[in-house]
C-alpha cells in the first residue's frame, strides 16, 4: 500500500525531472553558437593584433601621424582643462600664469627660430 502512495509522487518527480532536462537540452545549441561566435571573435582580434605587431617589425606599418598628432592635442587639450579646473590657484593667477609660460616659449621658439644652423 505505501508503494501505490509513492507510485504517483515518483511519477511526478520523474516527469518533472525529464520536463527541466528537455528545456535545458533546447537551451544547449543556441549556448554553443554564442560560444563558438564568442571564440571566433576573439580569434580574429588576436589574429589582427599579431598582424599589426608582425607588420610594425617589419616596418610595414601605415603612416598614422596625423591621428597619433591629433590624439595627442586632444589629450593635452584634455589634461589642460582638467587642470584648470582642479587648479589650487584662483582662476586669474592661473590664466597669468598660463599666459607668461605660452609668452616665454614662443620667445624660446623666436630665438631658435633666428638662428642659422651651424655649418652651413
Amino acid at each position: 500500500m505505501r508503494f501505490k502512495k509513492r507510485e504517483p509522487l515518483f511519477s511526478v518527480l520523474l516527469d518533472t525531472g525529464l520536463h527541466l532536462l528537455d528545456s535545458l537540452l533546447e537551451r544547449v545549441p543556441d549556448n554553443v553558437d554564442d560560444i563558438k561566435d564568442r571564440v571566433r571573435d576573439t580569434y580574429d582580434t588576436a589574429t589582427d593584433r599579431v598582424s599589426r605587431a608582425t607588420d610594425a617589425l617589419r616596418g610595414k606599418e601605415d603612416s598614422q601621424i596625423l591621428g597619433k598628432v591629433a590624439a595627442l592635442l586632444i589629450g593635452v587639450g584634455i589634461g589642460v582643462g582638467v587642470g584648470l579646473l582642479i587648479a589650487p590657484a584662483s582662476g586669474e593667477e592661473t590664466r597669468d600664469g598660463i599666459t607668461d609660460k605660452v609668452s616665454d616659449f614662443s620667445e624660446k621658439v623666436r630665438e631658435r627660430a633666428g638662428k642659422k644652423p651651424q655649418g652651413v
